[in-house]
């Protein structure tokens, strides 16, 4: 990989303090999955669904340490594509880059679609469209302008959840009684591998860590932060929601939140879609800001090509890798399936942090923050939660990461001079 002195001249501009990247960690985290998630979840556990989003939480907790004790040591666009590659080898990072780019445009490509379907239900794949090329339009013109909308898209979805909490303890009929129903250790387990898909943001800030100022300080302090913040909320949602209407119910609604809200009322459910609405165009701002950083920090290393490592000369943002993410994105939108690009991604992304753990776990001890026994936690709770995915989703995602290792391969092997 090339050298900090190489990269002097196409480096991204340090914007970002604690604030801005513990706001960033939050939209790409309190997004669409709260108001998604908790209904495959509900189906599996029932309100054992609590437990598998604690579990959910300690791997990504796990991970999130392993995540900001290497941004600490290498504050650079590209997250754990970056520390593979020097912790574990090149051919891993190159890996787990194309594990996080593959496995996230998917993740965009569903919450584009949940844009659609809450704010357009009737042509929900051209809602979804515009809403892919106008986040990256925000993208484009800066990472500032990108934590500035962010910070507005978070207040409105944390208020719109406070609501829906607020009314769900307080509707006729709740119980909370609905929180002790019977489950099972499989059911927690499966429900924490989708509930999993609704904390993978975290990460987000590392993947900027060449946009925060003072990366050492901040971005160890911002990842816990953000997630344990993410927690709270989740928890507050999920009692509220299954003290209103039971998990019977949430299992059966394909919007959970607007089914526990409506016990206190139907004008409710308009402000639950446009919460939701708002909270996926978070997900997509923040999102596209990380896949895009990583294509970057890629083509920058020559893995991709040449032109996607441009910085703007003005905005200072890696507008060629904006957007074609952007436009990939919107072919996905065109033609995927919601729920097999959630099982993917959440594939993809348990492999990329499998990877983060690995690499952490391997630093020496100068550059360590946390015990190595959070690493090992990391690793296993990834490995767990990515054989409860449903069989389809692991599938596609194992020959999706071995064509990405037969093309490292198969470029490699080019590049070797012919024997004399």
């Amino acid at each position: 990989m090339p050298s900090d002195q190489d990269r002097g001249g196409s480096r991204l501009a340090r914007k970002l303090g604690l604030l801005d990247a513990v706001v960033l960690g939050l939209g790409a985290m309190i997004g669409a999955g709260v108001f998604a998630v908790f209904g495959p979840a509900a189906r599996v556990a029932g309100a054992g669904l609590l437990w598998g989003l604690v579990l959910a939480a300690v791997v990504a907790f796990a991970n999130a340490t392993s995540s900001a004790q290497l941004a600490a040591r290498f504050p650079e666009a590209g997250g754990t594509y970056v520390y593979a590659g020097r912790m574990i080898g090149p051919f891993w990072g190159y890996l787990a880059g194309w594990g996080f780019v593959v496995g996230k445009i998917a993740s965009l490509g569903a919450m584009a679609l949940t844009v659609g379907h809450y704010a357009l239900p009737e042509y929900p794949r051209l809602a979804a469209v515009v809403a892919v090329i106008f986040m990256a339009a925000v993208n484009y013109r800066g990472v500032e302008k990108t934590a500035g909308m962010t910070r507005v898209i978070v207040a409105v979805v944390v208020s719109v959840l406070v609501l829906v909490v607020i009314l769900s303890l307080s509707a006729e009929g709740a119980d909370v009684g609905n929180l002790a129903a019977p489950t099972t250790f499989d059911g927690v387990l499966r429900s924490a591998g989708l509930l999993f898909f609704a904390f993978a943001g975290y990460a987000r800030i590392a993947t900027l860590g060449e946009e925060v100022v003072d990366p050492e300080g901040v971005i160890p302090r911002a990842i816990p932060m953000a997630l344990g913040i993410t927690l709270v909320v989740y928890l507050a949602v999920a009692a509220g929601a299954l003290a209103a209407v039971g998990p019977e119910a949430l299992a059966d609604s394909s919007a959970p939140l607007a089914t526990a809200a409506e016990s206190a009322g139907e004008w409710v459910v308009p402000v639950v879609r446009v919460g939701a609405t708002v909270a996926a165009l978070g997900v997509l701002l923040s999102l596209l800001a990380g896949v895009s950083r990583t294509i970057f920090a890629m083509a920058r290393d020559g893995h991709l090509p040449a032109p996607l490592g441009h910085v703007h000369r003005v905005h200072r943002t890696p507008h060629k890798a904006e957007v074609v993410a952007a436009v990939i994105v919107v072919g996905v939108v065109i033609s995927t399936d919601l729920t097999q690009a959630i099982g993917f991604s959440a594939f993809a992304v348990l492999f990329y942090y499998f990877l983060a753990n690995l690499s952490a776990l391997r630093q020496p001890e100068t550059d360590r923050r946390w015990p190595r026994w959070l690493q090992l936690v990391g690793l296993a709770g990834c490995a767990a939660l990515a054989v409860s995915l449903p069989a389809g989703a692991i599938l596609w995602g194992s020959v999706t990461l071995v064509y990405g290792a037969l093309v490292w391969w198969l470029r490699s092997a080019r590049s070797r001079p012919s024997p004399r």
